[in-house]
């Protein structure tokens, strides 16, 4: 994969100055070992990931790459030491392939992220010791491990941006060089070197092979006069972001390039946005590269145990047809055996060593004796080989013929035996390919096409917690103790009704009756909304208590000498009581004002969708559960991830699979 050049890093940190100065940090994240994302909030535009790749690219990014289940410790630690700090500046080292991200918490932080070589990212101090490094290095000049003071690299080349005449000049003494590689060694890289000499072509002949030697101080001049207009172009933010294609090349660049003058161009609002098409497609693609290789290692395991365990089952069939066979040849040969068997009997009785009966047979053999025809050897223990009609048979003369024609009817008969438990085997071994690899096409299917996250206009009720009764009546409720306060200052109309969780740290709800009529069913389907949205669910209750009261009711005046803090109200008078609510939801896409995602009450999911998940407080973490929910209600490709993590509730989470047979087994 292509590496981020200066230029590239120069452009980007740029906007990205621009876009995060003052977002605040929130969650942070490890995809893969050189990968990590770290999440901002924006004022007024929201949630925006920063991928930071060591040793190749940074940039914002909408492809949402798969995060483990388990953090690794450097995410854990940037979520310790700077989730809910602010962005102080965001800068280019030296014009080098170093980036500095500065923000305050507590105290100032520095990541450093490095696109050098194979790269790292870096946690600093406020005093520019090194906190955590993704990678520990070591070099004779640099020390990249924890409570190590940060030294930048050793500068290489000019900094174009600052560089004057003279400076520029300077860079062409070097009589071992050349004009090209004068300027890529010098912190440019080949193909802006090029472009360089390409440009400053146009007003003299310079070839980008002549030696420094041979250049002279107009061509000099020419070449300068080239540079500067390049990073003129940087520097006044003239930039066109664009990705550049052209048969199997393809690249992504900041502005109009000459040597891509043929090239097929499509440009970007953005030079981050355009890295992100440019790489993140690319590696997802490596991703899914290597998460088949995994799962094709799984597979390869057990279609070996099988195509062992056949040749063996083959090896056996073999066993029994031939050890039947020789048992006959034995039967159908008696005479001639025993002849064969007499002979070395009555040598050994005779004091002959074996060695010296195998000399004789083989003489015998020669000399064309028929008996001595079928003989092919004998052992120091005295075991004949025996050759009948291309058959070749182990006889011991210490044996009859009727044992050793036995000893292969029993061989071929535990190879018989043997067979059973062969073919066990393998209906096993297929049973377990077959699974893993509908295993694999599940997860190959889940990965295969990177999804953008594009962010959607929202419905007002979709910023709360939201849902839609059986019988078509929207029930609403806070998220945090902001939206609770709208709840109530804001939605809250005189013919609605208020409901609360009797328990501390719940949602206000309020159900939005224009016009219809409160009944029972409406009322404990909002009941089990507001008992599910509550700390019940975090703390593993299966149901709670929940209260209802009109409006007027609802008061955020305290009593006397009394505070309240933000999300919450006084209840004053009656308090109408829904008892043992259950705490448990459904998940499913429901058509109202246009498909989208809805979590509520089991019976409200049922009446409106087809598809739907049910859960109940458990222990498995929200990225975990979505991932299963994704894949059973996805309509269309219509969720994403993130959708489905907005309307969990607080806490862990587990799929009610006692629930979802029971309806099979009554559907069936």
């Amino acid at each position: 994969m292509k590496s981020m050049s200066n230029v590239d890093i120069y452009t980007v940190s740029n906007e990205l100055n621009n876009l995060l100065s003052g977002a605040r940090v929130d969650k942070s994240f490890q995809p893969t070992k050189d990968i990590v994302v770290m999440r901002f909030h924006v004022p007024g535009t929201g949630r925006i990931d920063l991928v930071m790749q060591c040793g190749s690219r940074i940039h914002t990014s909408q492809y949402p790459l798969e995060n483990p289940t388990t953090p690794p410790t450097f995410p854990m630690l940037l979520r310790k030491r700077i989730k809910g700090a602010h962005v102080e500046s965001i800068r280019q080292h030296n014009f080098d392939r170093v980036v500095e991200i500065r923000v305050k918490k507590d105290k100032y932080y520095t990541i450093i992220v490095e696109l050098f070589d194979k790269g790292n990212i870096i946690l600093l101090d406020d005093e520019n010791n090194i906190i955590l490094p993704l990678k520990r290095k070591q070099w004779s000049t640099r020390d990249i491990s924890s409570k190590k003071e940060y030294l930048f690299p050793e500068e290489r080349g000019i900094n174009p941006l600052t560089v004057n005449e003279e400076e520029f000049k300077g860079l062409f003494d070097d009589e071992e060089s050349d004009a090209v590689r004068t300027l890529a060694k010098n912190g440019l890289g080949s193909l802006y070197a090029e472009e360089i000499i390409k440009r400053a072509n146009e007003n003299i002949d310079v070839d980008k092979n002549t030696p420094n030697s041979e250049i002279t101080e107009e061509q000099i001049m020419g070449i300068f006069n080239a540079f500067k207009e390049l990073f003129d172009s940087l520097t006044q933010e003239s930039i066109k972001p664009q990705i550049v294609k052209k048969d199997n090349k393809e690249d992504v660049v900041a502005l109009d390039l000459k040597k891509y003058d043929e090239f097929e161009k499509t440009y970007y609002e953005t030079f981050n946005e355009a890295c992100d098409e440019f790489y993140s497609k690319k590696v997802n693609t490596d991703i899914k590269n290597i998460k088949e290789s995994a799962w094709n290692k799984k597979v390869n395991k057990f279609e070996k145990r099988l195509h062992l365990q056949e040749e063996t089952l083959d090896n056996f069939y073999k066993t029994i047809e031939e050890s039947q066979h020789k048992g006959e040849v034995i039967y159908s040969n008696y005479p001639t055996i025993e002849n064969i068997i007499n002979v070395v009997n009555q040598a050994r009785s005779n004091d002959y060593s074996f060695k010296e009966i195998g000399k004789t047979l083989k003489k015998a053999k020669k000399d064309g004796m028929p008996e001595a025809q079928i003989y092919e050897g004998i052992d120091p223990m005295g075991v004949l080989t025996l050759n009948i009609d291309d058959t070749t048979l182990i006889i011991d003369p210490k044996l009859t013929i009727a044992e050793n024609a036995e000893n292969y009817y029993e061989k071929g008969k535990k190879a018989k035996r043997k067979t059973k438990g062969a073919l066990i085997a393998i209906e096993n071994t297929k049973k377990q390919l077959e699974d893993i690899k509908a295993k694999k096409d599940i997860a190959m299917e889940n990965i295969a096409v990177p999804k953008k996250r594009v962010k959607k206009n929202l419905k007002w009720y979709e910023k709360l917690r939201w849902f839609l009764s059986s019988d078509n009546v929207l029930v609403i409720g806070g998220r945090d103790a902001n939206s609770n306060e709208s709840i109530v200052k804001k939605y809250l109309e005189p013919n609605d009704i208020y409901l609360h969780a009797d328990i501390h740290g719940a949602s206000s709800t309020a159900i939005k009756l224009n016009g219809a009529k409160l009944n029972d069913t409406l009322l404990k389907e909002s009941g089990e909304f507001a008992a599910s949205f509550s700390s019940a669910w975090s703390l593993g209750f299966s149901t709670q208590d929940v209260y209802w009261v009109h409006p007027d009711q609802v008061s955020k005046t305290p009593e006397s000498g009394e505070f309240l803090a933000k999300g919450s109200f006084v209840i004053r008078g009656h308090r109408n009581y829904i008892r043992g609510a259950r705490v448990k939801l459904a998940i499913g896409i429901v058509d109202y004002e246009g498909k989208r995602i809805m979590a509520g009450p089991i019976e409200a999911v049922e009446a409106h969708c087809e598809n739907y998940v049910v859960l109940k407080p458990g222990f498995t973490k929200k990225e975990a559960i979505a991932k299963k929910i994704i894949g059973k209600i996805n309509e269309d490709d219509l969720l994403t991830l993130d959708d489905i993590i907005r309307v969990l509730p607080s806490g862990k989470c587990d799929i009610d699979e006692e629930y979802h047979q029971r309806k099979k087994y009554e559907r069936n």
